[in-house]
């Protein structure tokens, strides 16, 4: 298959527009899910949408991959393209079993999964028939230092879901000052770490569309940590007056 230049630039393009727009929206009002979803919305038990809604920026890469005809699949753009589908490998069978999170608003699930497909599409496409690799990329310093990232952040990213599971038992919907891990700096440790991984990535690739969706990663989650960090400031006297929304010691 040959690189389709024009879909790459307008998804790309749509990435950064689409997070631009959602940012400035959620200066007004956080997205409508988990403890700011609206009383009378039509919603899915967790697990379940979990799953629906992560599992195409798996299965589309994935796809790609076994049709591609490329003749030099064992270099570094296989590798970031394991990498992206490692993250949704991770949230659509692993994090969607686990999950203690309240029912998802169908919207939010169909918007997901329509983000997830097009997204899946975009980095899988780009990396295995537009991104060019020199045969040095094993020792490039950016593409190695990206990659240690995104795990670092992947590491942080699962650390902390485990933390908030453990805040609550099956079924029961409470909230409690979350501790341990990134925690003790920010409010927002699982968005931090997700943030962390894409912009590794983005450092790995180095591409338009790799930057554009951690682009669009911090613009859709960086404002939901800011909410849930007031939210917690709110419901408890005794929050940590030191702990930041999002980035620690910072912001």
């Amino acid at each position: 298959m040959q690189c389709r230049h024009a879909a790459v630039s307008s998804l790309s393009g749509a990435l950064v527009v689409g997070g631009a727009a959602y940012l400035l929206r959620q200066t007004r009002r956080c997205a409508q899910y988990g403890r700011y979803t609206e009383a009378d919305s039509r919603c899915w038990p967790a697990p379940l949408a979990w799953f629906l809604q992560e599992v195409p920026a798996f299965l589309v890469p994935m796809l790609l991959l076994l049709g591609s005809d490329a003749p030099d699949q064992g270099t570094g753009r296989t590798l970031l393209l394991w990498t992206f589908m490692l993250h949704y490998f991770y949230r659509s069978f692993v994090y969607s079993l686990l999950t203690r999170g309240r029912p998802v608003p169908l919207k939010i699930i169909v918007s997901c999964i329509i983000f997830c497909s097009a997204n899946g599409f975009l980095q899988g496409h780009h990396l295995l028939h537009c991104a060019h690799f020199q045969h040095t990329w094993l020792s490039n310093a950016r593409m190695s230092a990206g990659v240690l990232l995104f795990y670092l952040g992947l590491t942080i990213n699962v650390h902390s879901d485990h933390i908030l599971r453990s805040l609550r038992e099956p079924g029961v919907f409470v909230y409690r000052i979350p501790r341990g891990g990134m925690f003790e700096f920010v409010s927002g440790a699982n968005f931090f770490g997700e943030i962390v991984e894409w912009c590794g990535y983005a450092l790995a690739a180095w591409s338009l569309p790799a930057f554009a969706f951690a682009f669009f990663t911090i613009c859709s989650i960086g404002p939901r940590a800011y909410h849930h960090h007031r939210d917690y400031q709110q419901r408890f006297q005794d929050y940590p007056r030191s702990r930041k929304a999002i980035l620690p010691f910072i912001l």
